[in-house]
């Protein structure tokens, strides 16, 4: 069934699409949205720890270690009177060396995905200064490489539900309904869920913008038991740009990631602060 229904909200993207290029050519545009090629590097560098192991003080006598973080972000973007439709690719990968005083130099990861997401919104309302109105959107959620054990992430998702969007400081505001298809382990698992989103964007001052996204997403039912499925996931980031260059820009970044497995009785968590170099880029195709 829901084969089916992921089938049919594809069909219904393509063709809201189709119409939407139908439409009046001359009152739309088509944008590629290079938002971020990022790299985020937290590191803290530890010499003669081993002698300092009785030490009082810890900052002597710590691991060191190393945290990189690769980030693309990219959007197509088709916007027309009536309509607004959004192809994106999202990738971020992550890991952490750590080098302690005695012992080998170990890395384990603590970014991987890579998410492909297609977005119908219509345009219906206006609210203050942004479009609200339905939206459908489809993706595929997947990762670089397995985590230890577990098998590779492969999750379609569709969500469906209001969307505030296109506003000056608020980019997309949402409340959905979201069904997955977890192909991750065999037999697959179907899960229903309510998610909230939101993408923010505001100017501090000339050349230093403030930037929030994040989502929350509450499982509500699941086909079968698997433990390591989420109960609940909440993932936020917030960053600082400040512009070196005409394309380039610099900053801190926070990224918080909290979740709860069904077979948990405490939650997981994962907090990131390092510093962030992107570039970002919008080209206007028509």
């Amino acid at each position: 069934m829901i084969r089916k229904s992921a089938a049919v909200a594809a069909l219904l993207l393509w063709s809201a699409g189709v119409q939407a290029a139908e439409g009046d050519i001359a009152a739309s545009s088509l944008k590629a949205n290079l938002k971020r090629v990022a790299v985020e590097i937290s590191s803290t560098d530890v010499s003669n720890a081993k002698e300092y192991q009785n030490s009082p003080v810890s900052a002597l006598n710590s691991d060191s270690q190393t945290v990189y973080k690769g980030v693309l972000d990219f959007i197509l973007e088709y916007n027309n009177p009536t309509s607004q439709w959004n192809n994106r690719l999202f990738m971020n990968y992550g890991k952490t060396t750590l080098k302690p005083a005695e012992g080998r130099k170990t890395s384990s990861e603590n970014n991987d995905e890579i998410l492909f997401t297609s977005d119908y919104s219509r345009k219906i309302w206006r609210y203050a200064d942004a479009d609200v109105g339905p939206f459908a959107s489809l993706g595929y959620q997947t990762e670089f490489t397995a985590n230890n054990d577990a098998p590779k992430t492969q999750i379609v998702r569709l969500k469906s539900g209001i969307k505030l969007f296109n506003g000056t400081y608020i980019k997309d505001l949402y409340a959905a309904a979201v069904v997955e298809e977890d192909f991750t382990y065999s037999p697959d698992n179907t899960k229903t869920a309510f998610e909230v989103g939101i993408r923010a964007e505001y100017p501090l001052r000339e050349g230093v913008t403030f930037e929030t996204e994040g989502y929350y997403r509450d499982y509500l039912t699941y086909s079968r038991y698997q433990g390591t499925d989420f109960r609940y996931d909440l993932n936020v980031s917030a960053r600082m740009k400040v512009q070196l260059f005409d394309k380039l820009s610099f900053g801190p970044v926070v990224a918080y990631r909290r979740a709860q497995s069904r077979e948990a009785d405490v939650a997981g968590s994962n907090l990131m602060i390092g510093v962030s170099l992107e570039y970002s880029d919008l080209y206007s195709i028509f």
